[in-house]
């Protein structure tokens, strides 16, 4: 572990949501920052504490508070509208955000409208944002002010389907389509009937079928059109982790290791995401608490048709632990620091 004679301090809002939580966790872990933990509800939860125990120390999410702190970094673990509300002035005081939420994903205010049903009220932002997928975007991340960490789905199906779609290897006119499953944590911590205890155990369910947020990142970052992609979304009765199975057909594919060579060429100094020999798999165990992004397939070089694998933890490379990888590039610490 590298010493660090001087600590950055870095802030956090939404501290007590699933993703943020995790955040905290593992920002606890890395000898480079001091974390401050940014309260921006007006009535703040109170959750119980064992007797001797001292919680927490919070302070106000207001720029003013922000700047006394001499936060360099603010992650944003809120929902879009609230990300809407506090970035720019954020950014106004010369800190650096990366934002978890879906606000500044997309790349102009009429296609988060159509699929996040609301107005974008800082339009102006969207096109400095970089996508924080640090596989395909390392460079433009370490110099961004803003970064939009990805959504948990298109992180997968991303580092999945980019390979072999720059190596045109696919046969779009087929189509490609995504089977992903996820755990409930996924949903967040906002009660809501469709998540609780007794509709989740012992089922499962697809939910966002066709029309789901995540679906216009994956086209924007693969280059695929509406309709060459289909994505359907179902609820695991766990409380983490995402597994895609994705079906494409190949052309000028003989044999699996040509896919695997395509993969290797691509990911052969990449930290975060390993690779499994044709015809092996992972699972969500395998991922499970980790900020890796597994991936592998099985072949038919008859039929051409190709059923990849791709599995990840939603709370960390879905969400926390790239973040964090997107705060170790903007602020110069190696790229794995409190990763691994």
């Amino acid at each position: 572990m590298n010493n660090y004679s001087e600590r950055h301090s870095v802030g956090v809002v939404g501290f007590r949501g699933y993703s943020g939580a995790e955040l905290v966790r593992i920002l606890s872990h890395h000898p480079g920052v001091e974390v401050v933990l940014l309260e921006h509800r007006s009535e703040p939860e109170q959750r119980p504490f064992p007797l001797g125990h001292k919680p927490p120390t919070t302070i106000p999410a207001t720029v003013q508070a922000m700047r006394r702190e001499n936060l360099k970094v603010v992650f944003l673990g809120t929902p879009a509208d609230v990300s809407l509300e506090l970035a720019p002035a954020i950014l106004e005081a010369d800190i650096k955000v990366i934002d978890l939420s879906g606000a500044f994903r997309l790349g102009d205010p009429e296609t988060f409208s159509r699929w996040y049903k609301e107005r974008h009220t800082a339009p102006e932002l969207l096109g400095e944002a970089v996508y924080g997928l640090p596989e395909f975007y390392r460079d433009a991340i370490r110099g961004a002010r803003l970064v939009a960490n990805p959504g948990c789905y298109p992180t997968a199906a991303n580092l999945a389907i980019r390979p072999l779609l720059k190596a045109q290897v696919i046969d779009r006119s087929r189509g490609i389509i995504c089977d992903a499953k996820s755990g409930v944590s996924g949903a967040g911590r906002k009660p809501s009937l469709k998540t609780s205890f007794c509709e989740v155990t012992e089922n499962f369910s697809a939910y966002g079928i066709v029309e789901h947020r995540h679906v216009p990142e994956v086209l924007q970052n693969s280059g695929l059109g509406e309709r060459e992609f289909t994505f359907t979304a179902h609820l695991l009765p766990i409380a983490r982790g995402i597994l895609e199975t994705i079906y494409v057909r190949t052309e000028r594919v003989e044999k699996a290791v040509d896919l695997l060579s395509i993969y290797e060429d691509c990911y052969a100094n990449e930290p975060f995401v390993r690779l499994y020999a044709p015809g092996k798999v992972p699972d969500l165990r395998a991922v499970q608490h980790t900020n890796f992004c597994d991936i592998g397939f099985h072949f038919d070089p008859e039929t051409q048709r190709a059923t990849i694998i791709a599995a990840e933890d939603n709370l960390v490379k879905g969400a926390a632990g790239q973040a964090v990888q997107n705060m170790n590039l903007v602020l110069g610490f190696e790229e794995t620091e409190a990763l691994l």
